[in-house]
């Protein structure tokens, strides 16, 4: 009998994954993680995790599978913590759920896992796994939920063949709707709990009260630029080859504060993101203000009128080499290759069409419609039909 364990988080999904497990005859451990908590910062009530260890013991004991707490605090902080602080600090907006997959789920956890003689790790995560033949060798593929409201492919985008080698998913052919009636009729205590919504695993956080914790508060100017600024009026290029194109497609436009006019103050740079529109405090625009671009250098937060504003569109990205993953590496690109994908550049953006240009510089990702807010941090990931086969850090 091959021995899976399954991460119960004390929610609806990886409570029916760890039922249906054992409906299929697998010798089924149930482990929660518990992970870097500070009562500082979290909105406690929202999503205290004592509450939902205590949710995945009784499912675990209604189910009458072993379960077990797994203390993960250290790792946690060291690797999503700290990286976040880090990140913000250069400007940059991170994903932390992406990062607590790859680094916690199924790095540490998973090890944890195969200590314990596990064949298997599964989660609750909506997405399918798949397998194809490359070379007469076993490819594994990470396949999008059935439940497109719910698919959360994204969400591990960045796994490896190992990973995803030692992984079940087993809800991701179901509908969220089946999954809450399969919790009912087996009257688990999770079928109508919310879905958490937060950190990864932490839950609710005040992201300001968490930066403060290692970011000072540093008074700066919000510079409103308009959006009749020469930069933003289209022109038609001649371009020397085709890097210069992908270049120019996918370049950033930077900001003086003389380009525009000052509307307010903040308290950081590094507390906001692009695309952001809470949280600037400024009112008497005709159309509220977003943020169109951070420069914590300067410690200055550019913003333009209206989510039309010409600052929040680009046609193209960028990915640094070093930031590059294939989920299929047999499909990874040579120098000069490009292909068809679709992309997105955040969970629960529909999929856009464009195509991949890898250079020996690094990976662009070319989009046929300009996309809002690309955000530099965040995680583009592609796909062909429902097959995510790679992703990468936005530069």
């Amino acid at each position: 009998m091959k021995r899976v364990v399954v991460g119960l988080s004390g929610g609806v999904d990886s409570s029916v994954a760890a039922y249906l497990l054992k409906e299929q005859g697998y010798e089924v451990i149930g482990l929660f993680m518990k992970n870097w908590h500070d009562e500082g910062v979290t909105i406690s009530k929202e999503c205290p995790w004592l509450d939902d260890s205590n949710d995945a013991m009784l499912v675990a004991d209604k189910l009458g599978i072993p379960f077990q707490t797994v203390d993960l605090s250290a790792e946690y902080k060291e690797r999503i913590v700290d990286y976040m602080f880090n990140e913000y600090e250069r400007g940059r907006t991170p994903n932390p759920d992406v990062l607590c997959n790859r680094e916690i789920k199924f790095d540490v956890f998973m090890k944890i896992a195969l200590s314990l003689g596990a064949d298997y790790v599964a989660t609750g995560h909506y997405c399918r796994k798949g397998e194809t033949q490359v070379d007469g060798k076993t490819a594994f593929q990470l396949l999008a939920g059935k439940d497109k409201n719910k698919d959360q492919s994204y969400f591990l985008c960045q796994l490896s063949q190992e990973q995803l080698a030692k992984t079940l998913f087993p809800i991701g052919e179901l509908q969220k709707s089946e999954v809450r009636k399969i919790a009912a009729e087996q009257d688990l205590v999770t079928a109508e709990k919310k879905d958490s919504q937060g950190l990864c695993f932490i839950g609710k956080v005040r992201l300001p009260e968490f930066l403060q914790q290692k970011l000072q508060p540093k008074e700066g100017d919000i510079v409103e630029i308009p959006a009749s600024e020469e930069k933003f009026q289209s022109e038609t290029k001649e371009f020397q080859n085709k890097l210069e194109e992908l270049q120019f497609m996918s370049r950033k436009y930077s900001y003086q504060p003389s380009e525009g006019k000052k509307v307010g103050r903040h308290q950081g740079a590094h507390y906001f993101t692009k695309g952001q529109r809470k949280g600037l405090a400024v009112g008497g625009t005709p159309e509220p203000l977003f943020v169109i671009e951070t420069d914590v250098k300067e410690n200055v937060i550019y913003t333009g009128q209206g989510k039309d504003h010409p600052g929040i569109y680009r046609r193209g990205l960028f990915i640094s080499p070093d930031e590059i993953h294939w989920v299929r590496p047999d499909l990874k690109l040579e120098t000069d290759e490009e292909m068809p994908i679709k992309a997105r550049i955040r969970y629960r953006q529909e999929l856009q069409e464009a195509r991949l240009y890898q250079t020996e510089h690094g990976l662009y990702i070319i989009f046929d419609k300009a996309q809002p807010s690309i955000t530099e941090g965040q995680f583009v990931a592609w796909y062909r039909e429902d097959e995510l086969i790679g992703s990468g850090v936005i530069s």
